[in-house]
């Protein structure tokens, strides 16, 4: 029975650290479409969005007025980093 719970325990962790790294982030694609629509440094609002753990674990693409974060949440498999990768995008209206 303890090998089940130890296995749901870390089933558990991995879906939140997805979790908390989408939220992640989509705060920082946020914090960098804004730093676009101010004219300032997209990609330098992202990094100082992201806590440091997660800086070395993200990847960030701007252009079109868009900002897209891809970031992996940590994991005990090294496989599962890659295919758990979360994106998010925020863009920059035109007015």
């Amino acid at each position: 029975m303890l090998p089940l719970l130890v296995v749901l325990g870390l089933a558990a962790f991995q879906l939140l650290a997805v979790g908390y790294a989408s939220v992640l982030a989509g705060n920082a694609a946020e914090a960098g479409a804004l730093a676009l629509a101010g004219g300032g440094d997209a990609r330098t609002a992202v990094r100082e969005a992201l806590p440091g753990w997660s800086r070395a674990r993200a990847s960030v693409e701007v252009g079109g007025g868009r900002v897209a974060v891809r970031l992996r949440p940590p994991s005990l498999l090294a496989a599962l980093e890659e295919r758990l990768e979360v994106t998010a995008r925020a863009a920059v209206e035109d007015s």
